[in-house]
């Protein structure tokens, strides 16, 4: 590390941080970070399951007596709680660290998670289901910022897909656990969907215990003036990957950046920076995060009212047509997910993105003809989400690493904000309103070729506006805002 004077009279700082952090091989410290913040996934995918499974129950009146459209109108209240987490958050995460955020988010869903299984009525379960939103809402601009500057880049696509992806993981979880809680047999009708809100608050509180071990990022400290404590940590975990018997490749100081760090970042710079600097790279992260979340939360959100109401399969059987589905999505990431960093960001994401949308198409038009039934209507989902989870998941990765290292966290926030306000908030509601009492497929078949519709939309404009990211150091992809020269991939 080397200080002097920059020419706006402030200190920069010649570090060779970024070079040092994307070297290192992979070690137990990794893991560390996977596991740490990989849960939020986890969390989210329980929390839309847990909801998905019950609203059958929530509709009758020994528990809530809630129609079909309130039963939407949950699940549309807790993205819109994702989307003011986010933009909240993802501002803050970028002014005060990564660390901060992703304890303070996670405590907030906990609580809120928790309170929203004693709900007495449908505006109370809205309030803490708005709040439990606003938690992982954060948790996606804060974690997906540390994940990828913490991840060395040989591992950066691969990895960040498969934690994305591990949201199924909380699906299945909530399927399983929906499969006993909303038995009547073992629990009472009105008890074991409150049970069910209680599970993720649980797993939470052993993930607070493993995040205290998670640093802050190197990273963001050395853009933000502290580039002793970024020095200190960056010492420390190669210590520690020393001692696991690995060797450290040395780095030059050709490999150097020089920073000149900076406060926050204010808004007009963040617009000019995402609109008239990276303009289609901001249209690239709008139609990628737009079209994937307008697809899943659509279907995911209304997979359990279809099974019910056109399928006539019972509340407490609906996790056993759920799990495979989970285990498809699941799957796609951790068996594909290394395609990213090896074929490539453009190839797969198009791949993934109109394949998936290809075969949507085809089953809509089975749906329509009354063709499918449970088990053949899954079969269907498992194949399309194996692919679209894993291009899902590439929007996330996608949108964390093309854009300056300050505003990364903002950046996140901000196309997850739009794509949910665009593609999602809208789609659970709009979708359990087509499915009405399920004696009429063509309303909700229109609903499947304008998911299949955008999805294919969002692949081709990938292939045309993408970024070859796969590989790359984040700052050879994007240089931030505060290098004294700056550049990037275009």
């Amino acid at each position: 590390m080397t200080i002097t004077p920059s020419g706006t009279g402030t200190k920069s700082v010649r570090s060779l941080i970024p070079a040092r952090m994307d070297r290192l091989p992979w070690s137990r410290f990794h893991w560390l970070i996977v596991i740490g913040l990989g849960v939020s996934w986890i969390l989210d995918g329980l929390e839309i399951q847990i909801v998905s499974s019950v609203s059958p129950v929530l509709q009758r009146a020994a528990t809530l007596h809630l129609t079909t459209a309130s039963v939407g109108l949950i699940g549309t209240t807790y993205l819109a709680g994702e989307v003011i987490g986010a933009l909240l958050f993802g501002r803050i995460t970028d002014a005060l660290g990564r660390k901060k955020i992703f304890m303070w988010t996670l405590v907030l869903y906990l609580v809120a998670s928790g309170i929203a299984g004693l709900s007495p009525a449908l505006w109370f379960l809205l309030i803490f289901r708005l709040l439990a939103g606003m938690g992982i809402g954060g948790e996606y601009s804060a974690i997906n910022s540390a994940i990828d500057e913490l991840i060395p880049p040989y591992h950066r696509g691969r990895i960040d897909i498969a934690i994305n992806g591990t949201y199924w993981a909380g699906a299945m979880i909530g399927s399983v656990a929906s499969i006993f809680l909303l038995n009547p047999h073992l629990f009472p009708v009105d008890v074991g969907w409150r049970l069910g809100f209680f599970i993720g608050p649980v797993i939470g509180l052993v993930i607070i215990v493993l995040r205290r071990y998670i640093p802050e990022s190197p990273r963001w400290l050395m853009t933000h003036g502290r580039e002793r404590e970024a020095e200190a940590i960056v010492e420390q975990i190669e210590a520690r990957i020393l001692a696991e018997g690995k060797t450290l490749e040395p780095v030059s100081d050709a490999q150097a950046i020089e920073i000149s760090p900076r406060g926050a970042i204010p808004y007009r710079e963040i617009a000019q920076t995402l609109f008239k600097k990276y303009p289609s790279r901001s249209f690239l992260g709008f139609s990628m995060m737009v079209t994937q979340a307008f697809l899943y939360n659509a279907i995911f959100f209304s997979y359990a009212l279809v099974l019910a109401h056109f399928y006539h399969i019972p509340a407490d059987q609906i996790g056993y047509y759920f799990f495979p589905f989970a285990v498809g999505n699941l799957a796609g990431p951790l068996l594909i997910g290394n395609l990213f960093d090896t074929i490539g960001r453009r190839k797969m994401i198009m791949f993934t993105y109109c394949v998936s949308a290809l075969l949507l198409a085809v089953s809509a038009v089975l749906f329509d003809q009354g063709l499918l039934t449970a088990v053949t209507q899954t079969i269907f989902w498992c194949v399309i989400f194996f692919l679209a989870s894993a291009g899902a998941s590439s929007a996330y990765l996608t949108v964390s690493e093309i854009f300056p290292l300050e505003l990364r966290g903002q950046a996140i926030s901000f196309f997850f904000a739009i794509s949910q306000l665009v593609g999602g908030v809208a789609a659970p509601f709009l979708f359990a309103s087509l499915v009405g009492n399920g004696r009429h497929p063509g309303p909700l078949t229109i609903g499947y070729f304008v998911g299949a519709t955008v999805m294919f939309a969002g692949g081709v404009i990938a292939w045309f506006y993408g970024v070859n990211a796969e590989r790359h150091s984040l700052e050879e992809i994007t240089a931030p805002l505060s290098a004294v020269a700056s550049g990037g991939r275009g």
